[in-house]
């Protein structure tokens, strides 16, 4: 039988291979390494709490926000790599009998994030050992993941390559470069970060092959789904930061005033959507590829659909 010719892009698919392979981590030996969290250092930075701006809060209160954020921040990320790591199984099989390089990519890519689904459900047990009871991360993963998946091609990739390019900005512009966080936490975000780097690399390839192949009205069609998965998003957001509010309000020790509550509700809400959605979208080389591969009509209508988010 005649050997399949790679595709043009193999060399970059070679190339995550083998970074994957040099940088290669494991949960124990490298990232928690017999550590607990430090719960008298922060744990998501000012940068992407936005504590910093409550300034009813004490020190140790903005602190404790800091920590229940960054609980949150962990099984985030831990909910979406359950859909990522289904999605880009299904994407291999449009290279099992084709390119054999970018097969081993994303059968890697995989591999990684399922790790990474360990390594955030071992943060999350750790983590609730050392805060009280009665936090609750409300978004099921398989039922988070049936939803995405039920989407178009397109529209998936186009999220995942969002989410996993604002990582990286999240780690260089905030985390990285903040000493006041708890050592384990930003180690566990370093890590994260290297395999990440990757990813993001084969995203975009699996985005730009399946672009290939749509015609104007599918395309469209997909442009919707992806409004539609953001707005998904955000109800996630929106549900999260009222029980993340309810919690510390109940943990913080002392009673707040109706009016505190509400600046501390609406605070978290934007701090989430900055972080999970409007951060990604201007990030920018998530700006300049969706801005490649849509028509400026279809720019503008994500660009209405996003614009109550910002406010």
């Amino acid at each position: 039988m005649q050997a399949v010719a790679p595709t043009s892009d193999s060399a970059r698919y070679a190339k995550t291979i083998e970074v994957s392979k040099r940088i290669r981590w494991e949960i124990d030996r490298d990232v928690i390494k017999s550590r607990e969290f430090d719960f008298k250092k922060k744990f998501l930075p000012d940068g992407l709490s936005g504590v910093s701006a409550l300034d009813f809060l004490s020190p140790s209160e903005q602190r404790t926000l800091s920590q229940i954020q960054g609980r949150t921040y962990a099984n985030i990320f831990g909910l979406v790599e359950r859909y990522i790591g289904a999605k880009m199984l299904e994407l291999s099989r449009d290279h099992w009998l084709g390119d054999q390089v970018a097969l081993e990519a994303l059968v890697r890519f995989t591999d990684e994030e399922l790790k990474h689904q360990e390594l955030f459900r071992r943060i999350e047990a750790m983590i609730a050992e050392g805060m009280p009871p009665g936090y609750q991360f409300l978004p099921q993963a398989n039922e988070v993941a049936s939803v995405v998946l039920s989407k178009s091609t397109w529209s998936v990739l186009a999220l995942t390559t969002m989410i996993e390019l604002f990582t990286q900005a999240h780690y260089r512009s905030s985390i990285e470069p903040d000493a006041d966080l708890s050592t384990l936490w930003k180690d566990v975000f370093l890590f994260h970060w290297k395999e990440e780097s990757q990813h993001a690399i084969l995203d975009e390839l699996e985005w730009r092959r399946e672009d290939a192949k749509l015609t104007p009205d599918a395309r469209d069609a997909a442009v919707d789904d992806l409004i539609a998965l953001a707005g998904a998003v955000d109800g996630i957001l929106r549900a999260q930061s009222a029980a993340d509010t309810h919690y510390f309000v109940e943990i913080c020790g002392r009673p707040l005033a109706a009016a505190e509550v509400e600046r501390l509700r609406a605070a978290l809400l934007a701090a989430y959507r900055w972080q999970y959605i409007l951060s990604g979208v201007q990030e920018p080389r998530f700006a300049e590829l969706i801005a490649s591969l849509v028509t400026p009509a279809q720019s503008a209508r994500i660009g209405e659909a996003l614009a109550p988010l910002v406010g």
